[in-house]
């Protein structure tokens, strides 16, 4: 399938893939704070299922600030859905007791998968972290505690555009390849609009003799201002070209719908031709733009089996 859009990405092309390479999916949700929240969420993880994802992560809010909430919503798709979860984790206001005692749960439960992160400090999105004595210090030292636990495929997180406290990109790689010195099996990109930036960056983390897969962060622009703030605390850069594809459409929800499918699935068919297969979507609960996105990257959902199929 070939989209025929234009924008400061330039045109899209061969979106539905390499003859040959099969497109794979994760996505990302968030656990609900209200009954309405909880409604909202298990709409769109309903939607996505039958695009039988490689698995699909629940957050962590801020602080450990979801922490129960998490737990509860990574079991709930274990019981109900066919999906396969994958658990955030982070270090923030735990002992390195509490967190291990976490990580068996998990294991007991039938996760497999943990997504290993440092964490915010409470309260504090990109505020200065100061780690408890009896706690891990950070991604590193808790991806080694996961693997010692039990054998989890380990998920770390990656900046592309450095996290604020690198500072370099050396820095960036040096810590990414202690984590995968550590057990990290996988890379998630942190979102990005800079497509040749994420690209200099693959031939960095390359160079370094980090092999692990290097999976693209996508999160599609449902709402403007909401990805400006989230952006801000982790220094992600929204271009001049994002802000006008978006200026004067707050009253015009269809036409942002078409707007931000356009640009995602622009960046994904670039990365494509880049030779990446992998893509991990920011959802934010909402599953429309992400179903139209994997459509054009030729990932639909499975039909129902028909009567007597075996």
């Amino acid at each position: 399938m070939t989209l025929q859009a234009t924008s400061a990405l330039g045109p899209v092309a061969r979106a539905g893939g390499r003859e040959g390479r099969q497109v794979k999916v994760s996505f990302e949700f968030a656990p609900p704070a209200t009954p309405e929240a909880e409604e909202a969420l298990w709409k769109a993880i309903r939607r996505l299922e039958p695009l039988r994802p490689q698995f699909v992560s629940v957050t962590y809010g801020a602080g450990g600030s979801t922490r129960d909430r998490t737990h509860r919503t990574v079991s709930r798709v274990l019981a109900e859905t066919t999906l396969t979860p994958a658990a955030h984790l982070t270090c923030v206001n735990a002992s390195r007791a509490e967190v291990d005692e976490v990580i068996r749960g998990y294991w007991d439960a039938g996760v497999r998968h943990i997504v290993a992160l440092r964490g915010d400090p409470p309260g504090q999105l990109g505020g200065v972290y100061v780690p408890r004595e009896d706690g891990y210090a950070n991604a590193t030292e808790l991806t080694r505690g996961i693997r010692g636990v039990a054998p989890f495929e380990v998920s770390v997180a990656v900046h592309p555009q450095v996290h604020p406290e690198s500072g370099t990109l050396q820095q960036e790689l040096d810590v990414l390849k202690a984590k995968v010195d550590a057990g990290a099996t996988r890379a998630l990109s942190d979102h990005f609009f800079d497509v040749d930036g994420f690209l200099r960056f693959r031939d960095a983390v390359r160079g370094a003799g980090i092999e692990i897969p290097l999976v693209p962060g996508i999160m599609p622009v449902s709402n403007f201002a909401g990805v400006v703030r989230m952006s801000k605390p982790m220094r992600v850069p929204v271009p001049a070209w994002l802000a006008n594809h978006f200026e004067g459409l707050d009253d015009d929800p269809a036409t942002r719908r078409l707007v931000a499918a356009s640009i995602a699935a622009e960046m994904c068919a670039r990365l494509q031709e880049e030779g990446f297969e992998d893509f991990h979507f920011f959802t934010l609960n909402r599953a429309e733009l992400t179903v139209a996105i994997c459509r054009v990257l030729g990932v639909k959902a499975e039909a129902p089996a028909a009567a007597g199929d075996a």
